[in-house]
């Protein structure tokens, strides 16, 4: 905790009065250009890899990058598309994977995920996933078939169906290697491009 609170006091005392217009603008207005859908992975800094400031991009960040098919109730991951959709109108979504992911690689080697049940229970959200991956224990080929997968199940929730459907959104699946910094975007067999030199 200590390393946090000596973050907080260089962000008050550097950063902050440096983007001080930018704060007051922020307190008033919400207004993100993008969800951006990425793994909770520490290593995976959706602002920083985007350079993006503070305001402009929504974020989920779950384990594995996953995104539930909708279904009715209760749903953190479920609300936070809602909202950011429906109410804050983004204009686009990605759903990024990434290099090294330990949710892919223990789908992928066929870990022993007894003792994280509910590791284990989020992870079957990608069984589809692994079911389409031609060769057994390939983590990036896996990586990839994950994000299209997700990027099918955004698809399923009502408020991003209805804007899909009024083409007022638009949705990207990226890959980022952590080794490189290389962003590549899917396309829909799963090949990749680079997003940027």
């Amino acid at each position: 905790m200590h390393d946090l609170a000596k973050g907080i006091a260089r962000f008050q005392q550097d950063v902050f009065p440096a983007k001080k217009e930018l704060f007051a603008r922020l307190a008033a207005h919400h207004t993100p250009h993008t969800l951006f859908i990425g793994c909770s992975d520490a290593r995976v800094v959706p602002e920083l890899i985007t350079g993006c400031e503070p305001g402009e991009l929504f974020v989920i960040r779950t384990a594995g990058n996953l995104v539930p098919a909708y279904t009715p109730g209760a749903d953190g991951v479920a609300a936070s598309i809602e909202y950011a959709v429906a109410q804050l109108g983004v204009t686009d979504i990605v759903v990024c994977g990434h290099s090294a992911c330990g949710a892919m690689t223990a789908l992928a080697h066929g870990h022993d995920l007894s003792n994280a049940p509910a590791v284990a229970d989020w992870l079957r959200l990608a069984d589809a996933s692994v079911a389409r991956t031609a060769t057994a224990g390939d983590v990036p080929a896996l990586v990839r078939q994950n994000v299209l997968a997700q990027l099918a199940n955004l698809a399923t929730h009502p408020s991003v169906a209805r804007a899909l459907a009024e083409q007022k959104i638009t949705l990207g699946g990226w890959v980022f290697d952590i080794a490189t910094g290389h962003v590549e975007e899917l396309n829909a067999t799963g090949s990749t491009a680079p997003l940027a030199a």
